[in-house]
């Protein structure tokens, strides 16, 4: 077997079992693997590390399939691994009557780097972000139906992240029936129409299901403004929670005309919404100089820091929202504000949400830190894992 030799004193994060092997780290490769290929890693003194998928365009140069060296990465091996997650997730109940959709297979948090697999009612959707599961496709699709039952597959790969894996994005039906573009899926009781074939990452944002929740008890007979509002998510749950008015801003008018549904299948009051398609950034200023304030704001932005490299303009963004968030709230207002970027952690986060206040001009104190659904597990030995973070705060009274 091909293998994989690290430099001095670049074994101690693997003995602390994390997955990634940056290419600064490696010494030498020994033979010549192929893109996605199985690798031994091993020390600059021989030392077995474990076995590592190898990846020879992409900073991440590999990524640890697993630390046991009596363990072989074969079929067998990826079978276990999708076996063991989704049984945790029927374990955890994250399906049933009020919800028929989750995240099965959440890469490497669930040992399988570079893997995300959404199960839609009766669809699964994939992504194949990293060269180790793009190797091992057939494999994980076969077991992914024979394990659920579900016969229709659907991928997603159609991401910028495969480029820098040397892989090509990829969207297409894999097994089964091509998915009509809209399917219909139950969270917590109600009903959303999902765009499988076009929608944001996987279709729909599972990992917020929980915080939706909480968005709908803060909603009581407050005037709302959801931000990056995509299909409606939060604009369903804030009205089924007796908001006075959602105003809803979104750039692209197939998602908010999808909003639209939403809030209409669900029998909820169409005449206590109104939408603005356009740029958030630019929305929120007009609504300020019109002199317009809000009960309660929701700040749901794509993910403005993919890697630490964009953390610096990431932090001027996430801080330009806020204080206009900010600006905008009554006293006694709420603010639910959320971030996805990998690169920007969680005190990072806070930290700059304290600084929009400050310059604001507004006394604010959280209520709530908000994270990824359990659905989304975060593995001890992988913090990054943890992306999502949110926070709920109220202004003070005057």
């Amino acid at each position: 077997m091909d293998k994989l030799r690290l430099k001095p004193n670049r074994e101690k994060s693997l003995k602390r079992k994390h997955p990634w092997i940056f290419s600064g780290s490696v010494q030498e490769v020994v033979g010549t693997p192929k893109l996605g290929e199985t690798v031994k890693v091993i020390s600059v003194d021989g030392e077995e590390m474990g076995y590592a998928a190898y990846s020879p365009h992409s900073s991440i140069r590999a990524r640890m399939w697993t630390f046991n060296m009596d363990q072989e990465v074969n079929e067998e091996f990826i079978a276990e691994k999708l076996r063991v997650a989704i049984t945790l997730r029927k374990s955890n109940h994250f399906h049933g009557i009020n919800n028929n959709s989750c995240r099965l297979i959440n890469a490497e948090s669930d040992g399988l780097p570079g893997l995300i697999v959404d199960m839609y009612s009766d669809l699964l959707s994939v992504q194949f972000l990293s060269a180790g599961p793009e190797l091992w496709k057939d494999t994980i699709i076969k077991n992914l139906v024979s394990i659920t039952g579900i016969e229709d597959v659907f991928e997603r790969s159609d991401v910028e992240v495969r480029k820098l894996e040397g892989l090509e994005p990829r969207k297409g039906t894999l097994c089964g029936e091509v998915p009509e573009n809209l399917i219909e899926i139950i969270e917590n009781g109600k009903r959303f129409l999902v765009d499988i074939v076009n929608g944001q990452k996987t279709g729909f944002y599972l990992d917020q299901r929980d915080n939706r929740q909480k968005i709908k008890q803060y909603s009581a007979a407050r005037k709302v403004l959801n931000c990056f509002s995509y299909t409606g998510a939060f604009t369903v749950y804030a009205l089924e929670g007796g908001a006075q008015h959602v105003t809803s801003i979104e750039s692209s008018r197939e998602a908010t005309n999808l909003a639209k549904k939403n809030v209409h299948i669900n029998d909820l009051p169409e005449e206590k919404t109104s939408w603005i398609d356009g740029d958030v950034f630019k929305e929120l200023r007009l609504l300020r100089d019109k002199g317009l304030s809000f009960d309660m704001v929701i700040l749901d932005p794509p993910k403005f820091a993919p890697t630490t490299a964009q953390v610096r303009s990431a932090s001027r963004g996430y801080k330009d929202i806020n204080l206009l968030a900010f600006k905008l709230l009554n006293p006694g207002g709420i603010l639910a504000t959320f971030s996805c970027s990998g690169g920007v952690d969680r005190l990072l986060f806070q930290k700059i949400i304290a600084g929009a206040a400050l310059d604001a001009n507004t006394d604010a104190k959280i209520l709530e830190h908000l994270s990824q659904g359990a659905d989304h597990p975060v593995a001890l030995n992988f913090p990054e894992g943890a992306y999502l973070k949110g926070l709920i705060c109220q202004v003070a009274e005057k």
